[in-house]
């Protein structure tokens, strides 16, 4: 009997591995590929430790690249350099990036290069704002991937502008969906008095969560004002649960921004803690992307405090509302949930938590036969 065609899983930032957890799960149920799950190393913190992988239900990855640090560019040459090396090594039958972290773009390139066909999960998702690393990085993963697996009907629309196969193409819902399904389904028979996130939660029945990281809200001192004033405003009317980075409580410390003493801040949590927090939350403000997915995922209210947005079906049919950047819009749109007068908003067609296995029956026919 021939060996399993192995299927390289490429993860690097932390919400690289919430999206990779269903797919290990799918493999392994499946059965007829081999997987090795690569960790690039791009996230490197101590929260990328055992519980994070336990937490999520996969195993420590089979190889560390460790090429965490630097530059955008330093950190794609690094990446870049030891995947090949690794290929070589110990060529894969495909790769298979998520995302669009420079973990995805790096190791796209490397497997294109090498030969080896390159599937693309959440692939299609375009924002329009060429600032972001991110814009680019779908851009050029997709300009090279073989596979294209889409998770809302917008990717499709992209990816037939820019001229990809229909064959190639495949509308199998969203991993990140599966994800936080699977992960709060857990949660109800999980003992919470643990998680750092419990003592608020208990303390305050009704309340919001934030998380904000863009530099466009939290790098500068009018920018860290401007979302200050809302947040202050916001906790009249509800206590906030602020999950946030240490540089964002740095820069705040240096400026001398004063929060409303209703906020209370902690650093990031891990996967389970900030489940438990926020999808019971009367409000999620947030700038992050995959955010805007799973409280559409879970029927929460979120205020997404961005521009633009490369999700819009959170925002056509989810829960999420696109606010912009404008204090006194976001505001509006944070009150206006508050006072019940939110979106109900739905979870979208195949937004089921099966888009795994969709994604495991289509590589283990292709991978079967080849390109």
């Amino acid at each position: 009997m021939s060996e399993k065609p192995l299927l390289d899983l490429v993860a690097g930032a932390r919400p690289n591995f919430m999206k990779i957890a269903p797919l290990v799960r799918a493999l392994r149920a499946d059965g007829r590929l081999a997987f090795r799950l690569v960790h690039t190393g791009q996230h490197y913190d101590r929260e990328m430790n055992d519980v994070f992988f336990e937490e999520l239900g996969i195993p420590q990855p089979d190889v560390r690249l460790g090429c965490g640090g630097g530059s955008h560019a330093e950190q794609t040459a690094k990446i870049m350099v030891a995947y090949e090396q690794l290929c070589q090594q110990a060529r894969p039958a495909a790769t298979l990036v998520v995302g669009d972290v420079n973990s995805t773009l790096a190791c796209a390139i490397v497997a294109k290069k090498l030969c080896i066909p390159v599937a693309h999960v959440e692939a299609g998702l375009r924002s329009g704002d060429m600032s972001m690393p991110e814009e680019i990085n779908r851009l050029v993963t997709d300009a090279i991937s073989d596979w294209f697996f889409v998770t809302e009907p917008a990717g499709l629309a992209h990816l037939k502008r820019e001229g990809k196969p229909d064959a190639a193409v495949f509308d199998v819902g969203h991993v990140m969906v599966d994800n936080v399904l699977y992960q709060a389904e857990k949660l109800k028979s999980m003992d919470t008095s643990g998680l750092e996130t419990d003592a608020f939660k208990r303390a305050n029945p009704r309340y919001a969560v934030v998380t904000l990281h863009r530099p466009s809200n939290v790098d500068g001192d009018d920018n860290l004002r401007r979302v200050a004033g809302v947040l202050n405003r916001v906790a009249q009317e509800v206590p906030i649960l602020f999950a946030v980075h240490p540089r964002t409580r740095k820069n705040l410390e240096t400026a001398g921004i004063a929060l409303d003493p209703r906020i209370t801040l902690v650093g990031p949590q891990p996967y389970m803690a900030f489940l438990h927090v926020w999808k019971d939350a009367a409000l999620v403000l947030s700038d992050s992307g995959g955010l805007q997915e799973e409280t559409t995922a879970l029927g929460v209210p979120c205020v997404t405090m961005r521009e633009n947005t490369e999700r819009p079906i959170t925002v056509d049919e989810g829960s999420n509302i696109l606010a912009g950047t404008d204090p006194a819009k976001v505001l509006e749109a944070c009150l206006q949930v508050l006072a019940g007068q939110g979106k109900a908003g739905r979870r979208p067609l195949l937004w089921d938590g099966k888009a795994a296995e969709r994604i495991v029956n289509i590589l283990a026919k292709n991978m079967g036969s080849g390109l």
